[in-house]
């Protein structure tokens, strides 16, 4: 077999990961694949810093154009990030008849529907294992081997940058300003790290799988999303005595013929359960299928050679593929494009999950029995309660004292509405926290 040539835009961290990765695994890939996969060109802003990394023979430009252009080039390799630069250089590889790697998971929540569409017309493909979860192959598990299943919901951990700062505020029991200033010193974080911490980059990932596991466009405009900026070390403490500890998840569920949820916030999680325990920057993501029932996928989400690893499973797919027939090729989405449902994304409202509530009230007769009327009359079931001493809470002759609340599932419109009612009584004294819990079953 002719070898399939590679064209690189992008030769940062990740580019030159999959550039080493290619050469020094040369032999193992080509006895898996039949062909050799080489890298023909390659384009970087900063010619001397490329040249050190390919050395002196590998064909280089700063023009992306270039690549798409070669003839030399069937694979276009898209690593440069962004949306709207990237998307203009991905269609025009598509246009080109070039197929596409991609580890570009904004530009697929803002502009997969187009993309994927443009490469079916054109008979090429689009292969992005690397833009979800790094070097976990959670993509090709949800597209091929899980395809006799029918997709309940899936709960990740798809940020490592959130995941380091939750650990870190649990373990040593820092405030979430302390533990970003570490993420960011130890480079698990930006300078600008509002991308991670307000949760959008789990929701663009969270909308490419929910797209897949359902069969749906995806639809990143619609999901509900809520970072961790707000969470204080005083509920990391009340969950983990509670039995429980705090993540940010991205969830996707079938809800029965209403619709989909898709969300990103933080979670209770029970600390009995395996994906409670990820910690650091790794990343986790559980599935749950009405066939193989749930399944577990953990490993790290960043970083050069993970990320390298899944560019390259997805060259290697481009590969034992591309010159079959089309009808061979596993679709973008994992459903044929015809068979794809509009279904309905729900709006957070209509939602159902558990609850954790913090209210800082005042210790006298009648509060609680106030606050559980209200619960109730809202139809929301109460599961646990924890109520602190009120001199632990405020110190010797303290009248206040924290009142913390587990429910059962309810609608989060009906949550919202109890919310109202608790925060107008006279003995509540602070506005009141609120954490969605799932127990992942």
């Amino acid at each position: 077999m002719k070898p399939v040539r590679v064209g690189l835009v992008g030769l940062g961290t990740v580019g030159a990961g999959v550039f080493q990765t290619l050469r020094d695994n040369h032999d193992e890939i080509l006895r898996r694949v039949g062909c050799d996969i080489v890298v023909t060109m390659a384009c970087r802003r900063d010619l001397a810093e490329a040249r050190a990394i390919v050395g002196e023979q590998l064909p280089l430009t700063t023009d992306p154009h270039e690549v798409i252009a070669s003839p030399d080039v069937d694979v276009v390799v898209e690593l440069i990030g962004g949306v709207d630069a990237a998307r203009e250089l991905v269609l025009a590889a598509i246009a080109a008849g070039k197929h596409v790697v991609t580890a570009n998971k904004a530009l697929l929540a803002v502009h997969g529907n187009e993309i994927f569409a443009a490469a079916q017309e054109r008979g090429v493909m689009v292969a992005f294992e690397a833009a979800v979860a790094g070097g976990i192959p959670i993509i090709k598990a949800l597209r091929e081997s899980l395809a006799a299943n029918r997709i309940e919901w899936i709960a990740g951990i798809i940020n490592g940058t959130t995941n380091f700062i939750l650990s870190q505020m649990r373990d040593k029991a820092v405030s979430f300003d302390e533990a970003l200033a570490e993420a960011q010193a130890l480079g698990y974080a930006e300078a600008d790290p509002s991308f991670d911490i307000q949760g959008t980059d789990a929701a663009h990932k969270a909308a490419i799988m929910s797209a897949i596991a359902f069969g749906i466009p995806v639809q990143f405009d619609k999901a509900y999303v809520e970072g961790i900026e707000q969470l204080s070390g005083v509920d990391i403490r009340y969950a983990e005595q509670m039995g429980y500890r705090i993540k940010l998840l991205g969830l996707v569920r079938r809800r029965g013929t209403e619709g989909v949820e898709l969300r990103v916030h933080p979670t209770l999680v029970p600390a009995r359960r395996l994906i409670a325990n990820v910690e650091g920057v790794m990343n986790a993501v559980m599935v749950r299928g009405d066939v193989v029932g749930t399944t577990l996928y953990y490993g790290e989400g960043a970083g050069a050679s993970p990320t390298a690893s899944a560019v390259i499973a997805d060259l290697v797919d481009v590969a034992r593929t591309a010159r079959g027939s089309p009808l061979a090729r596993v679709p973008h989405l994992a459903f044929q494009p015809e068979a794809l449902r509009d279904e309905v994304v729900l709006p957070m409202e209509q939602a159902w999950t558990g609850y954790y509530l913090r209210l800082l009230v005042l210790d006298q007769a009648g509060v609680l029995a106030r606050v559980a009327t209200i619960l109730a009359e809202s139809g929301i079931s109460v599961g646990s309660l924890l109520q602190r001493e009120a001199r632990e809470v405020g110190g010797e002759g303290s009248r206040r004292t924290d009142l913390i609340i587990l429910t059962h599932e309810a609608r989060e419109g009906a949550m919202n509405e109890a919310l109202a009612l608790l925060q107008a009584l006279p003995a509540v004294l602070a506005p009141i926290v609120r954490i969605r819990k799932e127990e992942l079953v």
